[in-house]
């Protein structure tokens, strides 16, 4: 949940519409002869209002992919970065005509909105899980950009809050069908006969930041921007989160949530996970191995194929020579709903109240096959996992690993 004492009350929240804080929320001044429901546009009572939270690059382009909807209009954008919201802000009223875009800087001023129907978190890492359920728990439906999660713990409580209130909830790994679905007909196909194998080439994990201080720029609130990771003092070099540990997994959750979400989705195996998780020790183990229950390893590193690599009892793919490429079989496998690929399902779920080809329990299981590959390069040691309880077998020491504190007063 947010922090404490911070509910919206709705006279607080009339206030604030009005301008109050340095809060912009106008009333549209030009009224676009679409608003009426003019042309093949819906009218605004047929629209989903959308409110989005992080507009850095992924967040303004996955904003730019909802525009493209009719069914759907954005009514609000969030940043800490003022440059960013208000760039955001700009973005939305040009595609409307209008000003009547809301642009905030804290993310419950969007989530709290009663005529938002749903939420786009693009922020860093470490905030996604605090935005995705005090959005959900003030009847929101979410599409949140990958990786979902900073820890393990983190996805269970998301997913636990989307079926308690009902929501929908769109993790945002576009590439795991989008990208990789020839090897998801090869192998289920039965182009390489029972799966053994897979092969992940992507980053490895993030590393503790030892930056120094530096002068504080204008137009950043720096205390809201680390939220609920330990504080420290702004430099520069922090706001490229991916590669820092108090605010993401590093390669291994983001390209991880793609290339592991590929081949777990490929493998059948997307709804469990590994028993058993084996890092590299330059002798016997030379990438960092998951076991699953069924026999299967998928390997971190060392494919021949880009970002996936399968072996099975009849062959391998990709061929090694790019020449002797097949035509997947014509089977037919469940994917997006709706039109649109992986936006155009999110909204069509939104309508219908099923679940998104990305449903957060999907969505959670990948990045904690990523989160677990992470803990078991930082501890060096192999250990057991229970992909049924989501417990770390016999070690308490790494499942202290499975969360981590956050700063106060921000709590799930």
């Amino acid at each position: 949940m947010a922090a404490p004492g911070r509910g919206v009350s709705r006279r607080r929240f009339l206030k604030r519409a009005l301008g109050a804080a340095g809060v912009v929320v106008a009333a549209p001044q030009v009224i676009a002869s679409d608003a009426l429901g003019a042309g093949d546009r819906p009218a605004p009572s047929n629209r989903l209002a959308m409110g989005c939270v992080g507009m850095g690059g992924r967040g303004t382009s996955d904003m730019r992919g909802f525009l493209g909807f009719d069914e759907l209009q954005v009514v609000g954008v969030c940043d800490v970065v003022e440059r960013k919201r208000y760039g955001a802000k700009q973005l939305v009223d040009a595609k409307y005509g209008d000003s009547g875009c809301g642009a905030y800087n804290d993310f419950r001023d969007v989530v709290t909105r009663p005529d938002v129907d749903v939420v786009l978190i693009g922020t860093p890492d470490h905030w996604h899980a605090l935005v995705a359920v005090e959005a959900m728990k003030n009847g929101k439906d979410v599409y949140c950009e990958k990786p979902e999660t900073l820890t393990v713990r983190e996805g269970r409580i998301m997913t636990e809050t989307a079926r308690r209130y009902g929501r929908v909830f769109s993790g945002g790994s576009q590439r795991v069908w989008g990208d990789y679905n020839w090897f998801h007909r090869m192998v289920q196909g039965g182009a390489i006969g029972q799966p053994k194998e897979a092969w992940v080439n992507v980053g490895g994990p993030s590393r503790e930041c030892h930056l120094p201080g530096q002068p504080m720029p204008a137009g950043l609130d720096w205390d809201l921007w680390l939220g609920p990771a330990p504080w420290a003092p702004f430099n520069s070099g922090r706001l490229n989160f991916r590669a820092w540990r108090d605010y993401s997994g590093g390669g291994m959750t983001d390209w991880g949530c793609h290339g592991f979400g590929g081949a777990l989705f490929c493998l059948q195996l997307h709804k469990t996970g590994p028993v058993e998780i084996i890092p590299p020790d330059g002798k016997d183990v030379k990438h960092l191995t998951y076991v699953f229950a069924n026999g299967i390893r998928i390997y971190h590193g060392g494919g021949w194929g880009g970002i996936l690599s399968f072996r099975g009892t009849e062959g391998e793919i990709p061929p090694r020579e790019k020449d002797k490429r097949r035509t997947p079989p014509d089977i037919h496998i469940p994917n997006y709903k709706g039109r649109g690929g992986i936006f155009g399902d999110f909204l069509h779920c939104v309508r219908t109240r099923e679940r998104p080809f990305r449903d957060i329990e999907i969505a959670h299981r990948t990045a904690t096959h990523a989160h677990l590959g992470n803990i078991a390069y930082w501890v060096n040691r192999p250990f057991k996992w229970d992909p049924e309880k989501e417990e770390v077998v016999g070690d308490p020491e790494i499942a202290r690993l499975l969360d981590r504190p956050k700063r106060s007063p921000w709590r799930l």
